[in-house]
This record gives C-alpha cells, sequence and structure tokens, in this order.
C-alpha cells in the first residue's frame, strides 16, 4: 500500500512537477494519464489568466453601468429643473406687455435652454473621463493578478511602482487636488465661461475653466489664475437674477413719507423704461428705514435685476436719485468742518527783546501816569 501510494505520488509528480498545480492534479486523478495531466499543467496559467481577465472585463461592465446611471440620473435630474425654468421664463416673456422687456425675457429663457444643453454635454464628458478612469484601474488591477498566474515575480515591480507612486503622491498632490475639485466644479455647474465670481482672493469674470485652474479678469484688468484647489467657496453673482440693494440717506428732518415716494418713483421710473444695461426684472420694493447713522436717516431700496447688471442698475438709480431729491428740495446730508487758519508773524529778535529791569520801569511809569492826583499829593 505504501509502495503504491509512493509510485501514484512519483508519477504525479513526474506529469505534474515538484508542485503540481490544482488542474494538472485533478486531470491527473480523473483520467491517470500523464500527457493529458502535463497538457493541463501547461494551460492552467494562461487559462487562469484568461479567467481573471473575463473577470475584469464583467466587474468593468457592471462599473460602466452604475456609473453611466448615476450621471443619467444627475442630468434628468438638472434638465427637469432647468426645462421648469425656462418655461417658467417663456410664461413671464408672454405676459410682459413692454416690447423690449418681452424681448429681453425670450432671450433669458433661450440662454436657460442653451446653458441646459451646454450643462449636460459637459457632465456626459466628465462621465466618460470617469468610465475610462474606471476602465484603467480594473485592467491594470487585473493584468497584474494575469502575470502572478505565470511565476512573474511581481514585488519588485510592484515596490518600484509604490516608490514612484509615493514620489507622485508628495510631488503631485495639489495637481491632483486641483484635478478632483475641477471635476467636481463641472459636474455641479457652480459657474461657467461669462459669469461673475468671488472666489476669496480673486473676483471678476471668468474668462476660462478647465479641470486645474480658472481664469478670471478682474474690474482693474489683471487675469488671475486660480488653482481649483485652492477654491473654498464660490459667490456666482451673475447666475439666474441678482439684486441691487441701495441705501438712500436723508436728512433727519425729512418727511420719510415724501422721500420714500421719491425714490420709490425714480426706481418705477427705471423699471418702465427697462435700459439695455440696467433691466430691473420685477417691481422695485422700498423695504423702509434701515439704519439711523450719526446725521441721517437710511432708506433701503431693493430692485431685482437682469444677471451681472446690478452694477450699472445701482450707477444710474444713484444718478436720477441724486436729481429727484434736489429737485424735491429733500437734503442728502453729509458731514461739515469748519476749518480757522491762522499765520502767526515772526517774533523779535534776541537783539531787540527788552530785559527785565526795562520792562519794570516801563510798567512803572505807566503806573504814576495812571495814579490819581489825591494819591499823589496825601490826601
Amino acid at each position: 500500500m505504501v509502495t503504491t501510494l509512493l509510485l501514484a505520488q512519483a508519477t504525479l509528480a513526474d506529469a505534474c512537477g515538484p508542485d503540481p498545480g490544482n488542474l494538472c492534479e485533478l486531470i491527473f486523478d480523473l483520467t491517470g494519464n500523464e500527457s493529458l495531466a502535463q497538457l493541463s499543467n501547461w494551460v492552467q496559467a494562461p487559462l487562469a489568466a484568461l479567467l481573471i481577465l473575463a473577470g475584469a472585463w464583467i466587474v468593468n461592465r457592471i462599473v460602466r453601468r452604475l456609473i453611466s446611471r448615476t450621471i443619467d440620473n444627475m442630468l434628468s435630474r438638472r434638465e427637469a429643473e432647468q426645462a421648469s425654468e425656462a418655461a417658467e421664463a417663456e410664461a413671464q416673456a408672454r405676459a410682459e406687455r413692454r416690447p423690449n422687456l418681452q424681448q429681453r425675457a425670450l432671450a433669458r429663457a433661450l440662454a436657460l435652454k442653451e446653458s441646459s444643453a451646454r450643462s449636460a454635454q459637459r457632465t456626459r464628458t466628465l462621465g466618460n473621463v470617469m468610465l475610462s478612469l474606471a476602465s484603467i484601474i480594473i485592467y491594470t488591477i487585473a493584468g497584474l493578478m494575469a502575470l502572478a498566474e505565470f511565476d512573474i515575480n511581481l514585488g519588485p515591480l510592484i515596490a518600484s511602482a509604490g516608490i514612484v507612486g509615493i514620489a507622485l503622491g508628495f510631488g503631485a498632490q495639489s495637481l491632483v487636488k486641483d484635478f478632483l475639485s475641477g471635476i467636481f466644479m463641472l459636474v455641479e455647474d457652480q459657474y461657467g465661461v461669462g459669469d461673475v465670481i468671488d472666489v476669496g482672493d480673486a473676483a471678476g469674470v471668468v474668462e476660462a475653466v478647465n479641470l486645474r485652474t480658472t481664469q478670471l479678469r478682474d474690474v482693474h484688468g489683471t487675469l488671475w489664475h486660480v488653482p481649483n484647489g485652492e477654491i473654498r467657496r464660490v459667490a456666482n453673482k451673475s447666475q439666474e437674477w441678482a439684486r441691487t440693494v441701495l441705501d438712500v440717506e436723508v436728512a433727519y428732518d425729512t418727511d420719510i413719507a415724501s422721500a420714500m415716494a421719491v425714490i420709490k418713483r425714480v426706481a418705477d421710473e427705471v423699471w418702465e423704461e427697462a435700459p439695455e444695461n440696467a433691466t430691473i426684472l420685477e417691481e422695485p420694493e422700498i423695504w423702509g428705514v434701515e439704519a439711523f447713522g450719526a446725521s441721517a436717516i437710511a432708506i433701503r431700496l431693493a430692485m431685482k435685476v437682469e444677471p451681472a447688471e446690478q452694477w450699472a442698475t445701482a450707477r444710474l438709480v444713484r444718478g436720477r436719485l441724486k436729481e429727484a431729491l434736489d429737485a424735491e428740495g429733500i437734503e442728502i446730508p453729509f458731514p461739515q468742518r469748519t476749518v480757522w487758519m491762522h499765520q502767526v508773524e515772526a517774533g523779535p529778535t534776541a537783539e531787540s527783546q527788552p530785559t527785565g529791569r526795562a520792562v519794570a520801569a516801563h510798567a512803572h511809569e505807566q503806573y504814576l501816569a495812571e495814579k490819581p492826583a489825591d494819591e499823589e499829593t496825601g490826601e
């Protein structure tokens, strides 16, 4: 029995080698054929590698489907929101009686539709990038596992890759951070080219957006290159609509109701005219007395305007308010200051300055001149 077992082990070792694989051992046990066992031993590594790659293909298909479904859900929600906004803008345009405002409203609705299409295209592009990245990661791991089946020592390769990865991680971590932040900014459509934004250290008009940086042009013409990873917060001042808020100061002795009526009239005139660069979307509102200052009362005026037109609207309304308040005799207080100026004449020189004895003699002479006569006679 022992001899038979030793002969079987020797035969298995001859067929499959000193370290037989599972497939070779299984074929030898089932068939007892040494040639088939040797053949299975040769095809075991390629077959295992093929199975690994097939599994990687299946995993890649599942991951791609999950990513695609997530992107589609995001697009569906965003398209529904933007379609609702566009429909509302079109309804407002049809309800608007003034031709100039109706044209502006229709243009705004068309811009919303174009923005929706552009946003969807950008999201799909980023989705394709994520799909490609997932495929690269999955097939890279599968390739390493397949190489391991051919008894290739992956230790030095993995160690070298680890060292390179650590070096790149320390050297390019800010770059990776910029790219990831850029992806999320584009996916969430936080801002786009032409928007006026404030990112803290810089503010201005967006001229270019990519995965690594955002380019801003400020009011002085300076072009800022801001890494996306450095942007902690974004204030978009030109998305959908904006608001102009003015605090108009009047004197304490001014009739508040009259001042509010003048301010409201001026704002309504601008609203009715709808200038090209200062379009007020809704009826201006007087929010009331905002503050009591040192020499004035502040009345707050609020106007909902087109995106990025709040500054031009504020300048136009301020100029007209100044003219209207002056015409109504309403004083805009300002601090006043009285300054007295005088010139100090040059004093006498040291040579011409009188001595103490001369001053005393002059005082005595003046006293004698003013002394009454009865004091001189002793009466």
